[in-house]
């Protein structure tokens, strides 16, 4: 494995790492695990006064840091910014609540008095993506620090620069040395860390083939763990919803980051009686797309992460194509640059087509025509992810009953699937287990440890 940042437009090679030795990770261990020992002891105020000061970090570098985001994996630079400001907001929530979210909690019980307190446990070992190459991270490191764990990251290959900025800013905001290290660690470095005994956690994003082997690797070692895998949400449109709102979701959800969003509505469900108009004004409202430079004001779509990238999802339209579905091109003619996707709109699939069951990372979105609602949902249920979902209707309280019987970990009622700091985000089935942001982030790897004073007998 080489760490190369590749400019995904201009094809240009920015940085090249090379990998870490051996001797490098296990320095990384020792000064992680030490540094863990005195940060634990550090009053919660004083960390999460360095979250105070990160957040102030991120603000004053926002344009240097999405400009960054931008040349390493290619979203527009808009799209960027609001990533770096996502970040801010993450420093700042945890800054503002960690201390009394971590306040000891009482239990009602027959037993006696009884708290619950919420330690920390050690280093946490984060395994990060590039698709949102600083909010991934930030939503691990800001309730690790609070808490007072140590974080040890292995950043995507192609985001160097960005892990490099981030690990700067935290020293700059006053982290001390250690509670935060970015390893260039190498796959089987990555395994070795896990089952070292002083990781007490183990987060990942990332895809299902990633998850399912560090999550067997935490296994064998005993070690808790967090992932948050791929998604094919379901986006379903009932009778009574508003198109114009609803078209506007749907472009915008979709298109976003050129579909490179774990939570973006792939699977775009539409009721018989609605689905011709939807369609149509779908494709108008994404006939307008221009592909081009990122950093340009005027392009609408950038490239995708990576060559590979873009021929992965070339090869599953190709394959949809060859299992009866059918492909609707939208936009203007992206540039021919190998890292480009045309914008598509798959219509068509059925059960039997391979990409039914498959996640679409990128500008393709798969619209389903169905009988009704209860085939609606039957269509959503049907795949072996539960990241995220939406449901649009003018009728909110029934769009709020359809949610409920989604199985997924999160939807959403008449707008995209999204984040913020102080909800929880997490999935089931193949998209992971855990969760991170909020309270339930903050406290996923807190030894909740329960004390208990019986009552005195008189």
């Amino acid at each position: 494995m080489s760490y190369t940042s590749l400019n995904p437009y201009s094809g240009e090679v920015l940085l090249s790492v090379p990998d870490a030795t051996d001797a490098e990770i296990d320095a990384a261990l020792e000064t992680a695990h030490a540094s863990y020992l005195r940060w634990r002891a550090t009053p919660i105020a004083e960390r999460v006064a360095v979250l105070a000061r990160a957040a102030e970090l991120v603000k004053e570098r926002r344009v240097e840091l999405g400009r960054l985001s931008t040349l390493e994996m290619g979203r527009l630079l808009g799209e960027s910014l609001r990533e770096v400001d996502i970040s801010q907001s993450i420093f700042d929530y945890y800054a503002e609540n960690a201390e009394h979210l971590l306040k000891p909690k009482p239990v009602a019980t027959v037993a006696g008095e009884a708290e619950v307190h919420f330690d920390p446990l050690g280093i946490v070992f984060a395994v990060e993506p590039w698709n949102a190459p600083f909010y991934q991270v930030v939503r691990v490191l800001a309730p690790q620090i609070a808490v007072g764990n140590a974080v040890i990251l292995k950043h995507a290959n192609i985001v160097p620069q960005c892990a490099q900025a981030l690990s700067q800013l935290m020293l700059d905001a006053g982290l001390p040395e250690g509670v935060f290290t970015n390893v260039y660690a190498t796959h089987a470095q990555s395994e070795r860390i896990i089952a070292d005994e002083r990781v007490r956690g183990v987060t990942l994003t990332g895809s299902e083939t990633a998850g399912s082997i560090v999550a067997a690797q935490a296994g064998a070692a005993l070690t808790k763990s967090v992932l948050e895998l791929g998604g094919s949400d379901a986006m379903i449109v009932l009778e009574d919803a508003n198109l114009d709102l609803t078209v506007t979701c749907a472009a915008m959800g979709r298109m976003a980051q050129s579909g490179q969003i774990c939570i973006s509505p792939k699977r775009i469900i539409v009721v018989d009686s609605r689905y011709d108009e939807f369609l149509e004004r779908y494709r108008l409202a994404l006939s307008g797309l221009r592909g081009g430079d990122p950093l340009a004001e005027e392009t609408t779509v950038g490239p995708l992460s990576s060559r590979a990238a873009a021929e992965r999802v070339k090869e599953q339209l190709r394959r949809a194509v060859d299992h009866g579905a059918t492909l609707i091109e939208v936009g203007e003619p992206v540039p021919d640059i190998p890292t480009f996707v045309q914008p598509t709109i798959l219509t068509g699939v059925e059960r039997n087509n391979p990409i039914y069951y498959e996640e679409i990372f990128g500008p393709v979105p798969m619209v389903f025509r169905v009988a009704d609602e209860a085939a609606a949902l039957e269509l959503a249920n049907d795949s072996p992810f539960g990241l995220a979902g939406s449901v649009y209707s003018e009728d909110v309280a029934h769009a709020q009953e359809v949610a409920k019987r989604i199985e997924t970990g999160m939807v959403w009622i008449n707008t995209p699937p999204g984040t913020t700091p102080d909800l929880p985000f997490g999935g089931i089935k193949r998209s992971g287990y855990g969760h991170e942001l909020g309270e339930a982030g903050l406290k996923e790897f807190a030894n909740q440890k329960l004390i208990v004073t019986p009552q005195r007998l008189e």
